[in-house]
């Protein structure tokens, strides 16, 4: 038997699944790997920082040295400004307006015509009671020659003089009501607005204008009685207004009431102030302090060193520390709180949390936290004052 050739087919020979997918779960293997390297790299990197000390650098700070000064105890109080001289110019006379010679708000000065009524009634008046005294005048001369040669009695020479008299006083009259037809500034000051209108009638009594001297002013205000032993002429005043903000106007205590309110307890008392550049006004609300004579020890510090907070108001001391390895010497911060009391200018007292000659941070205290390391520069630290003046006010 002879064997029989099968034909032999051209096709390639195709490769099993399983032999396809093995170089893919290789490549996989091997990404999965250098992952894994890599994420031991770095958790190995994160360990090590962590278990090495963090230092922060040190944090750049102003300072001042807490002084004790000498400050005298104030007494506060409300009180409202009024006029040294003050005034609203009215007629005694009634009439008719005919000059208005002033400007709303401008300055009077003592004596000058601010208003004139028509008096040409009582100018008439006037020429014929001024030609009535004439002749009187004229009666009363021969009246006397002729008394002096026992021509005419005694009566007549009197009744001739009576009636001289009363001519010329009847001629000083209609001068004096010519007079007070012409309205005049009683003394320097101020004017207000105009009450009254050129040809207007008013009536005897009403009002013109306001007159106001502004300089200087008087501050009324009342303290409790239990200070009126303490309370002298010639004491330090200083006053603040909310017209102005940041502006203190300085003056004298000046008047002490001789009677204490039976109701409030209170002492009436008067302040003279400066007004030079006429700012106060009679009228304004006025914020008082007075400065006693007596002086007692206080312990200042900067407002701006305070860190204020509901649960406390506190400062940062500044510690000096040494390194006991290195011995090298470091400044900390040491966060104490202190009791504030009253504020002068850009300073403020503390009753009590510090003591003379420690130091403490002067700015900035909102940024810092307690045991911070801190280094001190004061190139550009403020310089605070009592009687600050800044240049925009």
């Amino acid at each position: 038997m002879h064997d029989v050739a099968r034909p032999v087919s051209n096709r390639p020979i195709q490769s099993s699944p399983k032999r396809r997918r093995k170089p893919v779960f290789i490549a996989i293997a091997l990404l999965l790997a250098i992952i894994g390297f890599i994420v031991c790299i770095k958790f190995l990197q994160i360990g090590k920082m962590m278990s090495m000390p963090r230092t922060m650098p040190p944090t750049t700070v102003t300072s001042v040295t807490v002084k004790e000064q000498d400050w005298a105890p104030w007494l506060t109080a409300v009180g409202s400004v009024s006029a040294v001289q003050g005034a609203v110019v009215s007629t005694e006379l009634a009439g008719v307006v005919s000059e208005i010679n002033f400007e709303n708000g401008a300055e009077a000065k003592k004596g000058e015509v601010l208003v004139r009524l028509d008096a040409s009634q009582e100018q008439a008046l006037l020429r014929s009671a001024e030609a009535d005294a004439q002749l009187a005048k004229t009666d009363l001369e021969r009246a006397r020659d002729l008394a002096i040669k026992k021509v005419v009695s005694g009566a007549e020479f009197d009744s001739a003089q009576s009636k001289f008299t009363r001519l010329n006083a009847v001629v000083d009259q209609m001068r004096s009501s010519i007079a007070k037809k012409s309205i005049i500034a009683p003394f320097d000051g101020q004017l207000g607005i105009r009450q009254v209108n050129v040809g207007q009638m008013i009536n005897a009594g009403q009002q013109v204008v306001a007159l106001t001297a502004l300089d200087p002013l008087y501050v009324d205000f009342t303290l409790p009685e239990q200070y009126l032993s303490k309370l002298t002429k010639g004491l330090e005043v200083s006053v603040r207004s909310d017209a102005f903000p940041g502006r203190e106007f300085k003056g004298k205590l000046t008047a002490i009431n001789s009677m204490v309110d039976p109701v409030t307890r209170n002492v009436p008392l008067q302040a003279t102030l400066d007004n030079h550049d006429h700012a106060l006004h009679p009228g304004m609300f006025a914020k008082v302090e007075v400065a006693l004579a007596e002086t007692k020890k206080t312990i200042v510090i900067p407002g701006s060193a305070v860190s204020y907070a509901p649960y406390g108001d506190s400062v940062f001391v500044i510690d000096k520390q040494k390194d006991p390895k290195t011995g090298k010497e470091s400044e900390t911060l040491r966060q104490q709180f202190v009791r504030i009391g009253e504020s002068r200018g850009d300073f403020v007292a503390v009753t009590q949390g510090l003591k003379p000659g420690e130091t403490v941070v002067s700015t900035g205290v909102f940024k810092l936290r307690n045991g911070m390391a801190v280094t001190v520069s004061n190139d550009l630290a403020p310089k605070p004052q009592l009687n600050p003046k800044p240049e925009d006010t």
